[in-house]
């Protein structure tokens, strides 16, 4: 089945010439189907290229799944159209009376910033909070997951000397983790951060569970069986170019950014970088929609319910 979206978004070009399956709304409307619901809370500056690499990732799925596009009200976007957010966003008190199966939060460029001091922070506590009884499984991704690790369990962040930047191997630490079902023993995932989370800080007895990490870069991925939040502390969602611009766009602003390890052939910025990831974020994100459909109620009412 494919991924419904609306019929204007920007994204929707982009994943039909990749060859990924887009539903149109009318004909969505005309199936007689229960599909998952979805909510993205977009907290990254570029909305457009966000919505576009988690769309092409759920629209990968043999389900029909619903996405719905939600925004932070009480934060006004420098680096997307007004018109953009008004024709596909909702805010999230547009959407808070709903429940969803699955809720992606993503990250933001505020991670040294402490998280009181975020501009937003109110209003996301209440949507963290509000996932526990509206949303079936919740995943949270870089800074988004950071937060939410915090939030729920206070577990810090902590700065870095140096950016974590470029494509770093990690090891599959739980092979029989629904989620990491078809894993490969070590793999390979984007990192651009400069704060870190650290696997002593992980409260005993929390419920969380380390799934993903790195001898470089430390834990990658919790998940929590207790409310099936996963955390997602890196960007498996990429682009192939993401860092790429990530890096030219520094290099061109003079701020110190070493060549992003491991991503270009020969460590060559002039070459083409290769993608390493690609595979195991479809994989991720399969294992996820397939973990969802499996375990929540057929009446989204009954969500949140025991």
């Amino acid at each position: 089945m494919p991924i419904r979206i609306p019929d204007q978004l920007p994204a929707r070009d982009v994943l039909v010439r990749e060859g990924v399956a887009v539903m149109d709304e009318m004909t969505a409307l005309r199936q007689d189907i229960r599909p998952l619901h979805i909510g993205l809370l977009n907290l990254m500056p570029n909305k457009i290229r966000t919505e576009t690499q988690i769309a092409r990732l759920i629209g990968a799925s043999p389900l029909q799944v619903e996405l719905t596009l939600v925004r932070i009200g009480e934060h006004r976007s420098k680096n997307t159209a007004e018109d953009h957010l008004i024709n596909f966003y909702e805010t999230w008190a547009d959407v808070a009376d709903r429940k969803f199966d699955g809720f992606i939060v993503t990250g933001a460029p505020i991670e040294l910033l402490p998280y009181e001091d975020v501009t937003y922070w109110s209003e996301l506590t209440r949507i963290f909070d509000w996932t526990a009884t509206n949303v079936h499984s919740p995943f949270f991704i870089c800074w988004g997951a950071m937060a939410a690790a915090y939030h729920f369990h206070g577990v810090p962040k902590h700065a870095l000397e140096k950016k974590a930047f470029g494509v770093y191997r990690h090891r599959n630490l739980a092979p029989a983790s629904p989620y990491l079902a078809g894993f490969s023993d070590d793999f390979s995932v984007p990192v651009s951060r400069w704060t870190e989370v650290r696997a002593a800080d992980i409260p005993p007895g929390s419920g969380l569970e380390l799934l993903m990490e790195s001898d470089d870069t430390g834990p990658c991925m919790l998940s929590e069986p207790r409310g099936n939040r996963l955390y997602m502390f890196n960007h498996v969602e990429y682009d192939s170019t993401s860092l790429k611009e990530e890096y030219d766009r520094d290099v061109a602003m003079g701020v110190p950014i070493e060549v992003p390890h491991n991503y270009y052939p020969k460590d060559d910025p002039s070459l083409k970088p290769l993608n390493r990831w690609r595979s195991h974020a479809h994989l991720l994100f399969g294992n996820w929609i397939n973990q969802v459909y499996q375990t929540t109620p057929f009446d989204l009412n009954e969500i949140g319910r025991g």
